[in-house]
């Protein structure tokens, strides 16, 4: 079961997202602010984090500061009352992956979730090894023999996506939101770009093929 750590003074909200979560089959653990949540980590396994910005005596900023410089890789969803572009940018500096903004639509949160926590499940195995081809998420490269390529980041994403759930269809919109975002101004061509760039840099490889399928979306098939 996953465990999600709800840091957030409001206490209505507290209670309001923990019975959600719950309802989901999450287990839940809640803090008022940054401090009471640090200490969280320190005794409990957390898979995700609902982080609130505006808390007394350590805010969301601070709390996400300390996680950043602590090297953690726990997906954390921000939520904040008003979502200015400078608040957004800080949060993204500071390790934020996804944001809402309150009063929180409670099945748009719980969809965030889950693309948070399939995202954190690929990231957290890094590599992924398919015949004679190594993908390495840490350094964004692909390898086959002495070929070696460095991938921009978001076409390594999608391909290392496709690979690891072989024959499964993925629409352009779940693409979109796993790997560009939710909030992503990108439109749903933009998968088609990044797929055709993709099947030009591996057509000589025999391990694979990314196969679209007539209006659903795209699959890898394993050769």
């Amino acid at each position: 079961m996953i465990t999600i750590l709800v840091v957030e003074d409001d206490k209505h909200i507290r209670k309001l997202m923990n019975a959600v979560l719950r309802r989901e089959g999450y287990e839940v653990v809640t803090a008022g602010n940054g401090i009471e949540a640090l200490e969280v980590l320190e005794v409990r396994h957390i898979g995700l984090i609902i982080l609130d910005i505006m808390m007394p005596e350590m805010d969301g900023y601070a709390f996400a500061e300390e996680l950043k410089q602590a090297g953690s890789r726990i997906p954390l969803l921000m939520v904040t009352a008003k979502l200015l572009p400078e608040d957004k940018k800080k949060g993204f500096r500071l390790g934020t992956d996804d944001y809402m903004t309150k009063p929180v639509d409670t099945e748009e949160m719980l969809l965030r979730i889950q693309a948070l926590l399939r995202r954190s499940q690929i990231a957290s195995a890094r590599k992924l090894v398919i015949g004679q081809v190594q993908l390495d998420y840490d350094t964004l490269t692909v390898t086959r023999g002495g070929d070696k390529q460095t991938l921009p980041q978001k076409e390594f994403y999608l391909l290392y996506k496709l690979l690891s759930y072989p024959e499964r269809i993925f629409t352009r919109i779940q693409l979109m939101d796993e790997i560009w975002g939710m909030d992503s101004e990108s439109t749903d061509t933009t998968v088609n770009v990044h797929i055709n760039r993709l099947r030009k840099r591996f057509d000589t490889y025999p391990e694979f093929e990314l196969v679209s399928v007539r209006g659903l979306g795209y699959k890898a098939v394993r050769t």
